[in-house]
């Protein structure tokens, strides 16, 4: 199964554990759809006789006025193979409630994505969820009198009979601990994202002296050391001293950027994270990096949720501080923000349908979760 190219021979060989079924919660119907395509053509590839057009069962989620819901399946999936796809971070997902257009919460998509689970719950063979923005991850640990969200929404996931979580990129992959007996798979984009970028900037060089990868703070450091050890180049970081006297949008606000690292000056700098939200940090760090004679700055996010709008990207690209800003499509991007010059959408649908082949076959997920060999051969033809 080396590098999950010969995808279609498991569906030739008929080994899997029951017959492929996928839901879509509400707001994930684009990422279950393109997941959808690439198994439908892998698997009329191995059976061109195949009269199969889809793996999705359709199913819904609707809303009496007071704003309860249900879950509802429309098809039988008796002895199926479930995967669910839920997008918590999808917010352009809406319902009335009391005659007001409420948008739908993280909360909200996770209740939905339970009511499918109940729906179909004694009746397929195996219920796995793809939840590629991980619920409640960036509450992963406790320093004073905190909930803990994800940790036990994955207890709840767990007790509800789930036996595969696929997330991507977790903001903490160790909040897997709370849950040490369920399948975790936490995989990380970086070849989808160096691909397309070399795609976007075909002339840009990895050579050491000219390019440089910077750490934003101490909790993206293992992403970031990852892209500079396949890439060869060289790694700072920098640190962020807050004030923890006060709270502000619910976080410790920025006193200052601390950079510890190499000269910048003249070289491209990539700077990796797992979430733009506000993009008030990233746009700190790339004036900091501008302000140190760097020459052009990519950030990279696997998911681009710009919270406070684009408005300050727009000036940050138009005064030459951003080159290019990298996301994916595993959460939902406004509209607008697709039609942005300055912004790369990567799409990581084939990497995620990857999963759900090698799952439902029983087959070891190692050689997609660690991507060294697409990587190096990717760089190899440069």
């Amino acid at each position: 199964m080396s590098n999950m190219i010969g995808a279609k021979d498991f569906f030739a060989e008929g080994s899997s554990v029951a017959d492929l079924r996928l839901l879509a919660c509400p707001g994930a119907e684009e990422l279950t759809n393109l997941i959808d395509r690439h198994l439908v053509d892998w698997a009329k590839e191995a059976d061109p006789t195949l009269e199969k057009d889809t793996f999705i069962i359709p199913c819904d989620c609707p809303r009496f006025q007071s704003g309860d819901a249900k879950g509802i399946v429309k098809e039988s999936v008796r002895g199926d193979d479930i995967f669910i796809v839920v997008d918590p971070g999808n917010y352009s997902v809406s319902y009335k409630l009391f005659g007001y257009e409420n948008h739908m919460s993280p909360d909200d998509h996770f209740a939905n994505l339970k009511r499918l689970i109940q729906a179909v719950a004694g009746k397929a063979h195996r219920v796995s969820v793809i939840m590629p923005s991980l619920y409640g991850g960036r509450q992963h640990r406790r320093t004073v009198r905190e909930s803990l969200d994800c940790a036990v929404a994955l207890q709840e996931l767990q007790n509800m009979g789930v036996q595969n979580i696929i997330t991507f990129d977790a903001h903490d992959p160790r909040v897997q601990n709370a849950v040490p007996l369920l399948s975790f798979d936490n995989a990380m984009p970086t070849y989808q994202v160096l691909k397309n970028l070399l795609k976007k900037m075909p002339d840009l060089s990895f050579d050491k002296e000219k390019f440089m990868v910077v750490s934003p703070d101490e909790g993206a450091m293992s992403r970031n050391m990852y892209f500079s050890s396949v890439l060869g180049c060289n790694l700072g970081m920098f640190y962020k001293r807050r004030d923890y006297t006060t709270v502000v949008n619910g976080r410790n606000p920025i006193v200052a950027h601390e950079y510890l690292g190499e000269s910048v000056e003249g070289k491209t700098v990539f700077v990796a994270d797992d979430i733009i939200a506000s993009g008030e940090s990233m746009l700190e760090v790339a004036h900091e990096l501008k302000a140190r004679g760097a020459k052009h700055i990519i950030a990279d996010a696997t998911f681009p949720l710009f919270t406070s709008g684009l408005d300050k990207f727009d000036k940050a690209y138009a005064e030459g501080v951003l080159s290019c800003v990298v996301g994916t499509n595993l959460t939902y991007r406004k509209p607008e923000l697709l039609e942005r010059d300055w912004y790369l959408d990567v799409d990581v649908s084939k990497y995620a349908a990857y999963f759900v082949v090698a799952l439902n076959h029983d087959m070891s997920v190692s050689a997609i979760a660690d991507p060294i060999k697409k990587i190096e051969a990717l760089l190899a033809k440069r």
